[in-house]
């Protein structure tokens, strides 16, 4: 055989290995669970030293420690911590609304100790190792509450080193202000597939930057002749490429090649800028170390969990949370995520990390590891300046949520890997851990489903509590743990609420989770579709499926539970399991009835949304004038209120009428026709929807409904009895069912 023989099949042999080659944390995974269901199996077939093993640890758990046994005495004095508890956190949000220095350490403080009492508690006195049935799900499912309790516990360590950035803010962006610091910016705006009208309204808004010294680029993937011309009717610059490797990061990396500012700003196709943005976040970079600043991600409309519940106008997007609390806790351990949209990243710092991650379909995530483990810093300015498209069907919500998933968890698999990448401190990969972590909640969640069907079918009890160790070790640490959740994400959401979010996304996300971890890139990138519109009530059935079959088969259980609990002759071992399965049975039910509300898509017949903002407004009906103030407006219409009665005129004469609506406050004036009238009295409503604007018409519109600074607020979420009351209102008055005149309504609205 020749050398060059020799060498190729050198090389087939080295390309078939790489072909069937397990990544390493693949393997892991594997080898764990092969271990675990070996030790499983011996213990089922009886083998002598898994058994003896395994009957001692049970005798442990039959006699622990007198520390973390009840004290004798009267269950009302076992209330004592509880109480003692509930009044320190509710003096401690009293005196201090907004978590402060001193205030959050002392709420942390009381957590992490309770945190460890319980998990002492949990470990040495709760377990039933009886038998292998009982004793496997019962380390089953300590195990993963306890990876739930070593997640959140980071988040906790992680809150005593947030950072307060509002001074240093406000003395940056005086640089940037005054015109002592203005380095040249590229404004880049990936697309791939978005609607023409998405697009438009976020070019106009990032012209409408308030800085000189910056160029907008429309970075078109799909090479769409009709986006073209919408750049060159805008005046802003088009690039596309030849082909579509690597995704957004490719899109991103090949127009990096070929432009030059000093500073590159990234949007989303649906995200809209304040007209501050760059006011605010370019001071940073007066810092040569600083290489990216990342903003929140805000959303002008309502996520499709909150509008299938009919709760738009209560709870706060899925994305608060994120980043209201942990982007703060991440900047303060020095470990910023990037999140792809609304950032700002010095050039010359991603050049010498070789531009955007590629081999991740979260590019955004590792590109800012890869910054970070350079040396470089990444700041996060808790400000809302610009405001994106939200997710408009539960489907679309989920794609992104798998996506975001799958991305991170590929991390485990690539060279970015924020565990074992050089250069980046402990602190940093502990908080990396979190959030790769994180994502394994939903295998704890789809087993929190799971353990009270088992119980209830097979009889087993894997958590063994009487009444007054759950009085004294369970509720102290629950209760405060609930009073001061909203709290401590400065109310973006409260417990219950947050669980409802979870409890909706954790099947499919389970599911995810392993298919990552057993073959990491089977999938590519997946745009969230958006510019979505529908006009009837839409049952996911492929999604709700696995819900329906648990929720069914809670119920039996719940009904099964109350046939063994009327037996007398009922041991009192299975009694303790039985009393603790309702309640915790009866919890799933709730949750999964909600879940399977969630996925009822309402409708959306409306692709623009619609804005309760109120201007004072000049309309020209005729050769008269009239004054009103408007009570909602979009991009193509507006719905006016007059404050002046119409009686001289009939009401037949205004209908379909042509009008010049002048709102006075932005100096805008806009043609229309009203195409409808409601007569409350003799002070009319009318509906307006305008005629076809023209470019600085349509820019002043977009500028006032989208950029405005300071227009995006915070808003806080009920707390935990409000929620608790708001879950009920919605289990028994669905919006499929009793609210279907709120659609009628937006069917309405949405033929302006």
């Amino acid at each position: 055989m020749t050398t060059s023989e020799l060498n190729r099949q050198r090389l087939k042999l080295r390309r078939f290995l790489q072909i069937f080659r397990l990544p390493v944390a693949t393997l892991v995974v594997v080898a764990i669970a092969t271990f675990t269901m070996a030790i499983a199996a011996a213990w089922f077939a009886g083998e002598a030293t898994i058994t003896q093993i395994f009957a001692h640890i049970h005798i442990w758990q039959e006699t622990p420690p007198t520390w973390v046994q009840v004290p004798n005495t009267t269950p009302k004095y076992l209330l004592i911590p509880t109480v003692t508890l509930v009044i320190i956190a509710l003096a401690v949000i009293r005196i201090s609304p907004e978590p402060k220095k001193w205030s959050r350490a002392i709420v942390v403080g009381i957590m992490l100790a309770l945190t460890i009492r319980y998990v002492l508690w949990r470990s040495l006195a709760t377990l039933n190792l009886d038998d292998p049935l009982n004793g496997i799900l019962s380390l089953g499912l300590f195990l993963l509450e306890m990876l739930m309790i070593f997640i959140s516990t980071i988040q906790l360590y992680l809150m005593l080193r947030m950072k307060d950035r509002r001074r240093e803010t406000n003395i940056m962006a005086h640089a940037v202000e005054s015109q002592t610091f203005t380095p040249s910016v590229d404004v880049l705006i990936p697309t791939y597939n978005e609607p023409e009208f998405i697009l438009r309204r976020t070019i106009i808004g990032c012209q409408a930057l308030d800085y000189p010294h910056k160029k907008i680029y429309l970075l078109d993937d799909t090479r769409r002749p009709e986006i073209k011309a919408l750049a060159q009717e805008l005046g802003c610059e088009y690039m596309t490429r030849p082909n579509n490797l690597y995704a957004k990061a490719g899109n991103l990396n090949y127009a990096i090649a070929k432009t030059k500012g000093e500073l590159i700003v990234v949007f989303d196709a649906d995200f809209i800028p304040t007209k501050n943005f760059l006011n605010r976040t370019l001071g940073f970079f007066q810092n040569q170390k600083v290489a990216l600043v990342q903003t929140p991600q805000s959303f002008y409309n309502s996520d499709p969990i909150a509008r299938n519940l009919g709760l738009e106008n209560v709870l706060t997007p899925d994305e608060e949370v994120f980043y209201r609390q942990i982007e703060i806790i991440k900047d303060g351990a020095e470990s910023v995520v990037c999140c792809g949209t609304s950032f700002v990243v010095r050039r010359s710092a991603l050049e010498a990390v070789g531009g955007f991650v590629t081999d991740s379909i979260s590019e955004d995530y590792f590109t800012g590891i890869r910054l970070s483990a350079k040396g470089y810093s990444l700041i996060y300015l808790d400000e809302k300046l610009s405001a994106g498209l939200a997710a408009e069907n539960i489907g679309a919500h989920l794609t992104q949520r798998l996506r975001w998933a799958r991305g991170t968890l590929q991390g485990f698999f690539i060279d970015s890997n924020p565990l074992t990448i050089k250069g980046l401190k402990f602190i940093q990969r502990l908080a990396h851990l979190e959030g790769l972590l994180n994502w394994f909640d939903s295998l704890t969640r789809v087993i929190f489903l799971t353990i009270p069907l088992v119980n209830s079918f097979l009889g087993t009890i894997p958590f063994r509590a009487t009444g007054s160790e759950l009085l004294y070790f369970f509720l102290p640490y629950c209760l405060f743990k609930i009073i001061v959740f909203s709290w401590l994400n400065r109310r973006s959401r409260s417990a219950l609420l947050s669980d409802v979010y979870s409890f909706v996304l954790c099947i499919p996300l389970a599911f995810t989770v392993i298919q990552v971890m057993l073959n990491p890139f089977n999938k590519g990138f997946k745009v969230t579709p958006k510019g979505i519109s529908s006009d009837r009530f839409r049952f996911n059935w492929g999604l709700a499926l696995p819900y329906v079959v648990l929720f069914v088969l809670t119920a039996i259980g719940l009904w099964h539970n109350l046939s063994i609990d009327l037996n007398s002759e009922l041991n009192p071992t299975l009694s303790k399991g039985i009393r603790l399965n309702w309640i915790w049975g009866t919890y799933n039910l709730i949750m999964l009835g909600i879940a399977i509300l969630v996925l009822v898509d309402v409708p959306k017949p409306d692709i623009y949304d619609w804005f309760q903002l109120q201007r004072v407004v000049k309309l020209k009906i005729g050769n008269r004038i009239f004054w009103g103030i408007t009570t909602l407006i979009s991009e193509v219409g507006a719905e006016v209120s007059l404050t002046q009665s119409l009686s001289p005129i009939d009401p037949l004469t205004i209908d379909y009428s042509s009008v010049e609506i002048e709102i006075m406050q932005d100096n805008l004036e806009l043609p229309g026709q009203i195409i409808r009238t409601n007569f409350n009295g003799n002070f009319p409503t009318l509906r307006i929807a305008f005629d076809r604007l023209t470019i600085p018409q349509h820019r002043s519109l977009v500028e006032m409904l989208f950029c405005r600074p300071g227009q995006w607020k915070c808003h806080e979420t009920p707390g935990e009895l409000p929620s608790l009351l708001l879950l009920f209102k919605i289990l028994l008055k669905p919006r499929f069912i009793f609210d279907r005149n709120r659609e009628v309504k937006a069917m309405a609205i949405s033929q302006v």
